[in-house]
């Protein structure tokens, strides 16, 4: 091993050349250090800490390809794109590949034409995984979000509980362990469940003290944001709850004089999410209202603020999404929109996601019955799955079906399609019996194997507008005509716009109904927990906000932070002349009406304020410019 300074030195020419930052930040350079000393190390650092670099630094540096082990695939692409865009070869293995593209992606690793693998948790079980990694040179193991291997933790995933078994595969191999939100309970966990051995352990504090935090009780949330923006041309975030909640506020927004704000959730196609997302990137003063789908691995230094517009269901998540905020040092602003009638909806949404036994049944057989699986088989297709047909046949709500699925596909029973993308197809015959087929269908798949290349040996994906005109259709005709060919079972057509299911496992009910739903029904047990946290962090009102969130992650010790509207409401009770002087010093600037100015004076209660307006107007020091406009 080189000696330490040349070390540093190596490591700061590589965080230069491939991510152009001129230092490293906090405890990075240390965490490096420990696992290019081949060392066990766990790095516990709040979101905008940096965690990936702490993996991706030391992967350039060793021999061999790092195994990075994540829970999204979506993160997992997100970073892999990263990579990639700055010339560092990584590579990710999951249920989307067909047979054809694992394959390739084995024999790259074999010729080591990659420095990372990124996988999921539950393919470390998967026998052809086992087989291929055993000729790979791994150079470590890295645990992205591995509070998921806690019972107690945030989105636990019992698939964690897989790496343990694999480490003894390779006993030879250090891991880290890399978590933004961790309790002390999930903290010895993680050591445990892992088997780190004499781990070095680096934990900074969750403390962000460029962070101002605000919740605000209201019923007019739209109206709030609007003149929020207006008074706040930076760049920033609006977290909320669904797709229509993004779209309808984005555009509402935008008729009403914000052109700078877009919407995005998981329901678009790549492309738009790709497009959405590089245009927030590259701006100073863009707005992206958007679902939990945005935000994992996001590296933007410049968000000013961060939105709610409704709680989100627990304090990690809550604090994981405000951390997206003031990355780069300055001062950011944080609010949390809430009302009383919000708190029981969430509440009533979240028992009706909670299926029960019968229906969790319900839902598990009508997909085998309807894609006709037998027991212990595994069918190679992708089958077209609309959730009113489950709902008609079984009478199970919508929500408790989605709950199931996206279960299923968490465990990796399934595969679960819900965004648009792009649409399969592939030959159930040898393309040598064409003539065999009537002439109608010979013609037309004639003429589609010379619009799709690939399509005689092969599941091609292509996007139906792109074939169209050499095939003389309209869009709507071709897909059609293709689900007409999958119905006579000539081929297998998947609409890339529909929500679709592969299985990945054979059938096994006696895991289904038995294993598999004792660990359902405690994950929801576990969902509605950590809303109830969330609920009594929203509505408490005496204690500070940020000693709240360190406390719950083992700070107990901490001090009020002094900038959250706790702290500033219980300062404006000794100095309430103060206020009074910032709210004539606002209307100075510009008539206010009352949303205007509590957004002017920040972190003050609204309910303060509307007090010091009422005696300021009895003091006829202020006057109604109209029935909710105040000025001079």
């Amino acid at each position: 091993m080189e000696s330490q300074d040349n070390l540093s030195q190596v490591l700061q020419e590589t965080l230069q050349r491939f991510w152009g930052y001129p230092s490293f930040r906090d405890q990075q350079e240390e965490i490096i250090t420990s696992l290019l000393a081949n060392k066990d190390t766990l790095a516990l650092l709040p979101t905008g800490g940096g965690k990936s670099l702490c993996y991706q630094v030391p992967a350039l540096l060793k021999e061999g390809v790092a195994l990075v082990i994540s829970p999204l695939l979506a993160l997992i692409k997100d970073q892999v794109y990263d990579l990639y865009h700055r010339g560092i070869p990584a590579v990710y293995l999951s249920s989307e590949l067909d047979e054809e593209q694992e394959d390739q992606v084995y024999s790259n690793l074999k010729n080591d034409d990659y420095k990372l693998l990124y996988v999921s948790p539950e393919r470390l079980q998967n026998r052809k995984f086992l087989e291929n990694i055993a000729d790979i040179h791994i150079s470590f193991i890295a645990v992205d979000e591995a509070h998921c291997i806690s019972e107690w933790g945030n989105d636990f995933r019992p698939s964690y509980q897989n790496i343990k078994d694999f480490r003894t595969l390779f006993p030879y191999l250090n891991c880290i362990a890399l978590t933004a939100t961790a309790s002390k309970k999930v903290i010895q966990e993680i050591e445990t469940k892992l088997s780190l051995h004499q781990v070095n352990i680096f934990k900074k504090s969750y403390k962000r003290e460029n962070l101002g935090i605000r919740f605000y009780e209201l019923s007019d949330k739209f109206t709030h944001i609007l003149y929020y923006l207006k008074s706040n041309p930076n760049s920033g975030l609006i977290y909320v709850r669904t797709r229509n909640d993004a779209e309808n506020l984005a555009k509402w927004l935008q008729q009403s004089g914000i052109s700078k704000v877009d919407y995005y959730h998981a329901g678009l196609s790549v492309r738009e999410k790709q497009k959405k997302q590089e245009q927030w990137l590259k701006s100073n003063d863009f707005t992206l209202v958007s679902t939990n789908a945005f935000g994992m691995g996001i590296d933007k230094d410049n968000v000013s603020f961060v939105i709610h517009l409704s709680p989100p269901p627990s304090i990690e998540n809550y604090y994981q999404e405000i951390g997206r905020a003031g990355r780069n040092g300055e001062q950011a602003e944080t609010i949390l929109l809430w009302n009383e009638n919000e708190l029981q909806e969430i509440d009533d949404v979240l028992k009706n996601q909670l299926a029960n036994f019968s229906e969790y049944q319900k839902v598990i057989s009508y997909l085998y019955s309807y894609c006709r699986v037998a027991e212990h088989e595994k069918p190679e297709a992708f089958f077209e799955i609309q959730t009113q047909k489950i709902r008609a046949h079984t009478r199970v709500s919508r929500a408790k079906i989605v709950a199931v699925l996206r279960y299923l596909h968490n465990q990796e029973i399934i595969y679960l399609k819900e965004s648009k993308g792009l649409s399969s197809l592939e030959l159930k015959f040898e393309i040598s019996d064409l003539e065999l087929l009537s002439k109608g269908d010979s013609y037309f798949i004639e003429k589609l194997s010379r619009a799709l290349d690939g399509i005689a040996t092969h599941r091609v994906y292509f996007n139906e507008k792109s074939i169209i005109q050499k095939l003389g259709l309209d869009e709507e005709e071709l897909k059609q005509k293709l689900k007409e060919l999958h119905h006579k079972e000539l081929v297998d057509y998947f609409d890339g716009n529909s929500a679709g299911i592969r299985f990945l496992v054979p059938r096994n009910d006696k895991l289904l109904h038995h294993q598999y739903w004792n660990l359902f029904s405690t994950i929801q047990k576990y969902k509605l927990q950590k809303w109830e946290e969330m609920k009594y962090f929203i509505q408490e009102s005496k204690i500070c906000k940020m000693k709240m969130i360190l406390a719950y992650f083992g700070e107990g010790s901490a001090k009020p932070c002094g900038k959250c509207y706790i702290c500033l409401d219980h300062k404006s009770i000794e100095t309430p002349k103060k206020v009074d002087e910032l709210i004539i010093e606002s209307l100075k600037a510009s008539p206010k009406s009352l949303d205007e100015i509590c957004i002017d004076l920040k972190f003050y209660s609204k309910d303060m304020i509307l007090d010091l307006l009422k005696e300021l107007l009895d003091e006829k020091k202020i006057k109604m410019l109209n029935y909710k406009t105040y000025t001079l």
